[in-house]
């Protein structure tokens, strides 16, 4: 092995690196310490870890770094290949000496893979401790990275005592381990780094990798065909790849036992790999060290949905359970997750977990339940789960537990991390009521602490209206049958529709109406908003709906009107939408002003001259105790953009929908109103126009024609339910 190989072979892996379309991620990089000797210890799922994980630890350590790999390998030119991206067999007589040598010096960092070969079921944890699951069995993680550890620092202080005591000897031990000078070393540590890999999703399918070698070669093994579909897939297939680096383990203190301790400073010659007094005590601190950094790796896990959603169905107390209650469990999970542990979560476990509970527009749900009932894990009836005596067996083909039961491989890969499995028994077990409350009451805090952090940062002495104007809120209703997720307008708050929202409230209904993103403080805030916040407010509200009642209908004033129809559009179990006075088309010329207002704006900007910028006109609202007085030109180019956004979607509606307009609106066209009620693609669709001359008809004189309409529109949807 040799640096300049090393180096140029690893431009072949950044070839490969540049063709994957695998999102890599690394984390913890300020956790590698600076000189001294360095072993990485890494979980080993895949088979290409050995051929990449050498390149990108060498990328933040800027030395060699090589790694131990099964002698299985080294034939050919695969041999070849791995010899010079720093890859040594576990068979190569003279392994250890190397090791311990090139740590010493620093000439080099290794990788070493403690459970010993690939853990394709990451069966790692049973019964309380650790252990490696591979095809004959179930073994104990090797000790192999501990012990090398422990004597790399073992001939390192024994190397300083002697340079002060025995020089003779000192001088044997360097003539030893080939070092020209033991100064620069004398001084270092010894440390071990635990580092983990997830993998999401753990997806097989064909993949480039797979293709090419089905067209090239003639009979694949069932092994090698699995390794590409399943690699392939999270090389190729845009896999979220996250490595995560964890705080160093200093060796140091394990060798602070007396029977050690003799033995380095002992004057007598030491030859390597001899059988000396402390090697029992060796061997027991290598066992516990080994324990110490297998538990660091696994609790550097990045817990994703897939994990989530493969841990609760075998803790329900219950034969069968439907998708969307999984998926409130699942989100459930996450929440506990957030609350109080340490865990690290996978991003998209953010805000993009709330699709759990609406539409699954990640794909999740459909996705696990897919290869749930492929696999035999579960029976699909419509939307029923049923569980089968199959579920995680572990009566598996270890060589294609990956293809065959992938929600046990999910499921295994956190066993390890009692807290969450301890979290997980709760959120599997817990009455489905209690869930979906929970669930309400961490939307709705989250709402009404959103609103005050967003209030107290912009809040403007003489625009800021009072808190109790953009301030959310629930009425509570009678039955909880249907309820109501109601959005107010643009440049507005919800006390917008306070009135329609008690109204209803006085018929039964629970109400919930969010405040949008950028309202109900100041207009500095709403000019920073996109069009995407709106909507995820608007997505909040219903999710929080959902929880409460059995059947939600979404309705809005305005662009809440366009943001409720946009909710109906994606397919989500909404039982109805009303629309009042939606906004495809402008009448007021800001809009037509405002994408070549924003285009000057965002080149002043560039230009860095941002007194010329036009960020906001004067407004003179219906309603100026509510509305903002100024108007963000950049807010106008967002509700452009969300209604070309929404436009094309208007088809896709097939809850019941009613569209209400005001034939004398100042601010948005009859002629966009009855263009939605022509795109909408619902069956049962009503349009209705009334005669009043102002667009905020949801208060004042004539209010109350509305608020019926929309009344018997919620009646004739409880009547179907």
């Amino acid at each position: 092995m040799n640096r300049y190989a090393y180096q140029t072979t690893g431009l072949a892996i950044k070839t490969i690196s540049a063709l994957s379309r695998a999102n890599i991620k690394c984390h913890g990089r300020a956790n590698i310490p600076g000189p001294g000797s360095k072993i990485f210890v890494i979980n080993h799922f895949t088979r290409f870890e050995t051929f990449l994980l050498p390149y990108y630890i060498f990328q933040m350590v800027k030395v060699p770094v090589w790694s131990l790999a099964s002698h299985e390998l080294f034939k050919g030119g695969l041999g070849t290949f791995l010899e010079k991206v720093g890859g040594l067999s576990n068979k190569d007589p003279d392994r250890d000496r190397l090791i311990v040598k090139t740590l010493l010096t620093g000439e080099a960092a290794w990788i070493i893979f403690p459970e010993g070969r690939m853990v394709k079921s990451k069966q790692i944890f049973e019964k309380g401790r650790f252990v490696v699951g591979h095809a004959d069995g179930m073994d104990k993680p090797h000790t192999g990275a501990a012990a090398l550890a422990l004597r790399t620092e073992f001939y390192r202080q024994r190397l300083h005592y002697l340079a002060k005591h025995h020089a003779a000897e000192a001088e044997h031990l360097r003539q030893m381990f080939g070092i020209a000078d033991t100064t620069p070393l004398l001084d270092g540590q010894t440390c071990i780094i635990p580092v983990n890999l997830t993998y999401f999703p753990l997806k097989a399918q064909e993949n480039i990798a797979s293709r090419f070698a089905q067209r090239m070669l003639d009979d694949l093994p069932d092994r090698i065909m699995e390794e590409l579909l399943t690699e392939g897939s999270y090389l190729f297939g845009g896999a979220d790849i996250t490595m995560r680096i964890g705080k160093p383990i200093d060796v140091k203190p394990c060798l602070d036992y007396p029977t050690i301790q003799r033995d380095i400073t002992a004057s007598r010659r030491i030859t390597f790999g001899e059988a000396i007094p402390s090697r029992p005590r060796m061997r027991k601190a290598a066992r516990t060290l080994m324990q110490t950094y297998m538990q660091a790796i696994y609790d550097l896990t990045t817990v994703n949905v897939d994990h989530l959603l493969a841990t609760l169905p075998p803790r329900h107390p219950f034969q069968q359970m439907t998708i969307r209650e999984l998926g409130e469990r699942a989100f459930d999970l996450t929440l506990r997750l957030q609350e109080g542990t340490a865990y690290n979560l996978h991003r998209k476990l953010g805000d993009d977990a709330l699709s759990l509970i609406t539409d699954d527009c990640q794909g999740w749900l459909a996705d696990f339940v897919q290869s749930a009932r492929d696999t035999g894990v579960l029976e699909v009836q419509g939307n029923t789960l049923i569980k089968t005596g199959k579920a995680y067996s572990t009566n598996w083909d270890f060589h294609r537990v990956r293809l065959d039961h992938p929600t046990a491989v999910m499921a295994n890969e956190v066993k390890p991390l009692k807290a969450l499995q301890s979290r997980a028994w709760r959120a599997a077990v817990a009455p489905r009521r209690w869930i979906r409350r929970r669930i309400a009451r961490h939307f709705l805090a989250k709402d009404l602490k959103e609103f005050e952090a967003d209030y107290q940062t912009f809040h403007h002495q003489q625009e800021s209206k009072p808190q109790s104007v953009g301030r959310p809120f629930l009425v509570r209703g009678r039955s909880r049958n249907l309820g109501v997720a109601l959005f107010h307008g643009y440049m507005a708050a919800p006390l917008e529709v306070a009135a329609l929202a008690r109204h209803l409230g006085r018929l039964g209904y629970w109400v919930y109406v969010p405040r949008l993103a950028g309202h109900g403080t100041a207009p500095e805030d709403l000019a920073q908003r996109r069009y995407q916040d709106w909507l995820k407010s608007a997505e909040t509200g219903y999710a929080l709906m959902r929880c409460i009642c059995r059947h939600v209908v979404v309705g809005g004033f305005s662009t809440g009107a366009g943001l409720a129809l946009e909710l109906a559009s994606r397919g989500m179990d909404v039982a109805g939408v009303f629309a009042v006075s939606t906004p495809l088309r402008l009448q007021y010329l800001t809009s037509k002003l405002a994408p070549a207002v924003d285009t000057w704006n965002r080149i002043m900007d560039r230009i860095r001259l941002t007194d010329a910028k036009k960020e906001f006109v004067e407004n003179k609202p219906e309603n100026p105790h509510i509305n903002y007085s100024r108007n963000p030109v950049a807010g106008v180019r967002e509700l452009e953009r969300l209604m070309a956004f929404l436009e094309p979607r208007l088809p896709a509606i097939e809850a019941p929908a009613l569209i209400m307009q005001s034939a004398g609106d100042p601010v948005v066209n009859e002629k966009g109103s009855r263009q939605i009620f022509n795109m909408v693609g619902a069956e049962d669709k009503r349009y209705l126009l009334f005669n009043l001359q102002r667009h905020g008809i949801i208060n004042g004189p004539g209010s109350g024609k509305v608020f019926r309409a929309i009344g018997n529109f919620l009646e004739d949807r409880l009547a179907e339910l």
